[in-house]
């Protein structure tokens, strides 16, 4: 399956290796850098998975994530919290607005492709 994923980040670094280690297994990966980007892109593109930084700029990943879930025609969207951020609390907030599934940086390639291939395999 050549699922179409949106990979959120103000790093540009981490931006590219996402993209490199994601398409390196097969996926399409489009990219955005600030949360208005990434909400027109989710708009225009409908992803099946977006990899969702939490802190980027113009609207963070939570409000990014809240507005896409209460969005009919979105809420399928598989959202991936994808942060330095390891607290309790903000794991929480982000299952709260509607996370899936809460990756922390630094990541692991291999974790990161076997997590989008379980949300794909579901």
């Amino acid at each position: 399956m050549n699922a179409k994923i949106l990979v959120v980040d103000d790093e540009p670094d981490i931006l590219l290796l996402a993209q490199r280690l994601l398409e390196g297994a097969g996926y399409q990966v489009i990219t955005a850098s600030d949360g208005e980007e990434a909400l027109q892109k989710i708009y225009t593109e409908n992803p099946q998975i977006v990899l969702l930084d939490i802190i980027i700029p113009k609207k963070d990943g939570y409000a990014v994530c809240q507005e896409v879930k209460l969005n009919e025609k979105f809420h399928h969207t598989v959202i991936i919290m994808f942060t330095v951020k390891t607290f309790d609390a903000e794991r929480e907030r982000g299952f709260q607005v509607g996370a899936n599934y809460y990756l922390t940086k630094p990541f692991a390639g291999k974790e990161l492709i076997s997590l989008i291939q379980k949300v794909l395999e579901n």
